[in-house]
Order: C-alpha cells, then sequence, then structure tokens
C-alpha cells in the first residue's frame, strides 16, 4: 500500500463522489487487504471527519493521514534503539521490557513478520507506516495491546487473572458484553459438569475407598434420581455474577496500590493482584460455597432450597458455620493461581518458540491444551487443601464425625486414609477439565457474537 495519499484517496473514492462515507470507507479497506473490527474502523473515520458532517472529504482524509504519519513516526522511532532506521527483534524485547511485559527473541521475530512485506526479519519506516497506515493505534502502548490482541502474542495474562480492559472499552460498553458472555459461558460450563462436580463433593466428604465413579453416581440415582446429580447447581451458578463483579474491581484495586502512578504493570505485579483479587471475591461470596458443599452432600427432603438451608445453618449452628473451611480455601489460592499462571505462560511460550511458524496465534486447541494442562497441575498442588476445606464446611452433617480443625483434619485423613485420602475424589475433578473448558469456550465465543462484542 505504498502510494501517495493523494492518488490513495481517488483510488479509495469508487463513485467519484470526492466523498467517502463509512460504508465505502469499510468496503475500500476490505479490497485493500486492510481488516480490521468494525469498533476500529469507526474510530478511524470519525477521528478524520472533523466536521462531523458523516463522511471524510479529500482535506479530511489528507489530515488524518498526515496527522497519523507523524504518530507513527514516533513510534516507530521509540522502538529503533540504534536509530539505524530499522526495527530488529532485540528491539522489541527490549522495548516491551520497558513497559513491563516480557517475551523472548522468537516470540519477537514472529511480531516482526506479521509486519516484514520484504522478508528481511527487518521492518523499515516504510513498511511500519504500510502496516498502520489504516490503524487507529496512535503511540506504543495501543500498538502493544494491538499486538497482544490480534496476534496472540503472550504477554503476561494468564486465564487465572482478570481481564484488563481499556479505556476504548469501558467507554463503548465492551467491558459489561465481556463480564455477560463470560459469566453466561460460566454458568453453562458449570450446570453441564455439574453430575461430577457433585460426585467429587460426595467422595471428599465421605473419604470412602470403597465409593467409585460408577458406585458414587448409582448411589446418587439411587438416593434422589436424576435430578439429585445437579443437587448445589444452583447455588454455583448463582454466586458467579457477584464473584466476577468482586474480583474485577479488587482487581484495580491491587493494581493501583502495588503500582505508581502511570507506572506499567508487569507479571509479578499482575499475579499478586490476580491472587489477591481472588482471594477478596472468595471471602465475600464464601458463605454460598459453603452453601453448595451442603446442598451437595445433603439428602433428599432435607433442604427445600438455597434459603432453607441458609436458615437451618444459621439456626442449628450460627453465623460462624458459613465460613468453616475458609483457611484452607485461601491458602489454596496461592499455590494454585502461581502454579496455573506459571505453567500456562510456559506451554504457551513452548508452543510459540518450537512449533509457530507463519502464524503467532496459538489457535484454540493449542490454548485449551494450554489451559487445561496448566489447571490440572494447579489442581494438583492444591487439591488437598481443597479436600480439608469441603470437609470442614461438611463436618457438621456427617454423622458421628468430630469438628476438627484444618490441622486436626490432615492428621486425621492421613492416619485413616493415608496420603491418598488427600486426593479423593480427584479423579472426576479432573475428568471435568477438558469439558468445562472446552464448553466455556465456546459459548464464550458465541454469547460475544451474540451480544456485538468486537474482536480485537
Amino acid at each position: 500500500m505504498n502510494v501517495l495519499y493523494g492518488d490513495l484517496f481517488w483510488q479509495l473514492d469508487y463513485n467519484k463522489a470526492e466523498t467517502l462515507d463509512i460504508f465505502e470507507f469499510q468496503e475500500c479497506l476490505m479490497d485493500l487487504g486492510v481488516t480490521q473490527s468494525l469498533e476500529e474502523e469507526q474510530k478511524i473515520f470519525t477521528t478524520g471527519d472533523v466536521n462531523k458532517d458523516g463522511k471524510l472529504d479529500f482535506e479530511e482524509f489528507m489530515k488524518y493521514l498526515k496527522d497519523h504519519e507523524k504518530k507513527m513516526k514516533l513510534a516507530f522511532k521509540s522502538l529503533d534503539k540504534n536509530n539505524d532506521g530499522k526495527i530488529e527483534a532485540s528491539e522489541i524485547v527490549q522495548s516491551l521490557e520497558t513497559l513491563g511485559l516480557t517475551i523472548s527473541e522468537q516470540q519477537a521475530e514472529l511480531i516482526l513478520q506479521s509486519i516484514d512485506a520484504d522478508g528481511t526479519m527487518t521492518v523499515d519506516w516504510n513498511e511500519w507506516r504500510d502496516y498502520f497506515l489504516f490503524n487507529p493505534a496512535t503511540d506504543i502502548e495501543e500498538i502493544v495491546r494491538f499486538w497482544k490482541h490480534s496476534t496472540g502474542i503472550d504477554i503476561g495474562d494468564s486465564l487465572t487473572i482478570p481481564d484488563e480492559f481499556t479505556e476504548d472499552e469501558k467507554k463503548s460498553g465492551q467491558w459489561w458484553r465481556q463480564l455477560l458472555a463470560g459469566g453466561v459461558a460460566g454458568a453453562v460450563s458449570r450446570t453441564s459438569t455439574a453430575p461430577l462436580d457433585r460426585l467429587k463433593v460426595m467422595m471428599q466428604v465421605h473419604g470412602s475407598k470403597s465409593m467409585n465413579i460408577f458406585g458414587g453416581f448409582r448411589q446418587m440415582i439411587k438416593e434422589g434420581g436424576i435430578r439429585s446429580l445437579w443437587r448445589g447447581n444452583g447455588t454455583n451458578v448463582i454466586k458467579i455474577a457477584p464473584e466476577t463483579a468482586v474480583k474485577f474491581w479488587a482487581y484495580e484495586q491491587y493494581k493501583k496500590l502495588l503500582t505508581e502512578e502511570g507506572q506499567k504493570i508487569g507479571t509479578f505485579e499482575r499475579f499478586i493482584s490476580g491472587s489477591m483479587a481472588g482471594a477478596t471475591a472468595q471471602t465475600f461470596i464464601y458463605p454460598m460455597e459453603v452453601l453448595k458443599t451442603r446442598l451437595a452432600v445433603g439428602k433428599t427432603g432435607q433442604y427445600s432450597g438455597i434459603y432453607d438451608c441458609a436458615k437451618k445453618i444459621l439456626k442449628h449452628e450460627g453465623f460462624g458455620a458459613f465460613y468453616k473451611g475458609y483457611i484452607p480455601n485461601l491458602l489454596g489460592i496461592i499455590p494454585y493461581a502461581g502454579i496455573d499462571l506459571a505453567v500456562y505462560e510456559l506451554l504457551k511460550s513452548h508452543w510459540l518458540d518450537n512449533f509457530a511458524k507463519d502464524s503467532v496465534n496459538p489457535g484454540v486447541m493449542v490454548l485449551l491444551g494450554c489451559g487445561a494442562l496448566s489447571s490440572t497441575c494447579g489442581q494438583l498442588a492444591s487439591y488437598p487443601l481443597a479436600l480439608v476445606r469441603t470437609r470442614m464446611q461438611a463436618q457438621a452433617m456427617v454423622e458421628g464425625a468430630p469438628q476438627l480443625n484444618m490441622v486436626g483434619l490432615f492428621r486425621r485423613i492421613i492416619s485413616k486414609e493415608g496420603l491418598p485420602g488427600l486426593y479423593r475424589g480427584i479423579t472426576p475433578n479432573f475428568m471435568k477439565v477438558l469439558p468445562a473448558v472446552g464448553i466455556s469456550y465456546v459459548v464464550y465465543e458465541n454469547m460475544k457474537q451474540t451480544l456485538g462484542v468486537t474482536q480485537k
């Protein structure tokens, strides 16, 4: 697209009306091979339309491109560290490090490949200008964000950390659509795998060596019918909205506390902020976790619903019962989140460094695989704490069971059931990982399309 801007305008002006409306502009970009989201195309058009008449005339078009070129020149120079007129992979790595982002040189080369038109593995000013000519990014930070969304390059985010929304996404309402899409995906995913989740809870609480997967399902169906397989799932779904809201709010607050004003958040700070946000969210919704466990373990007719369960716990055990198992639950967040984050980034980086060729996008199956494996590793590390938490939540319901604290329960489980007892119920837990991640992804993508979330 290395042509004079004036010639480019007349090339785009198919009907020779000496103006371009948004529909002509979008069609012409498509013909030029420029791929942008509708939101980005609208942003370019609106920025250029100085008199706000809904059209771009020749002067507005020229002014926008010249102004945009100046901004792109500044961005190019900020990346060109040795001032040789070319951007190399090492310079991209160095520039991102100053923003608190870490990528390997191989990943930087993949970024270069997407811009490099002549195959030299360096990007000169002409290649840079032509690539970003019709991109609304105006500075290096927005360009990095564009690389993050468009190429799948790993710059420190993880499935365990809440997404960060840009100011444009907040103003355009994209953030709540993404949260809603994630909430619906979580609800469908949890409901689909609820029978396995209830079986896991039953095996954790009762600790019976004789209860296997098939025997457990048979016992639950015999006791309460097919519908009993979903007992406790209502609470599990209801807590998605408050948990997500608190997590995102807390994440923003912790980021501000851990970074100075204007400073970019690094991977370590992002992990700490995400872990603390998860702990804060758990503190707020933990009583619902207890209700879910009690409903899942309860027999048919023991509770008529969530409200009845809460009322009976409060009446017979007091408010403190709603926070039984809170300490092991809190302790389990850090190893789970830390290992999940580390393994996910390690696997994704390994794939990008060794298997990515022309594309820097790992693709759906690779991301699902990385997510499933990292989640599995995280669960292996934190599962004993999760099991003790569940036992503490349900102790009052198990006939003749002593009311032990966390340390007492660990000792009792190891003495009575051995070390394998700390992993009771982990098989159905692992069985639900892949279907849960897959269902969540499919529903999330479909919900984003339905709600009009723009793809970046």
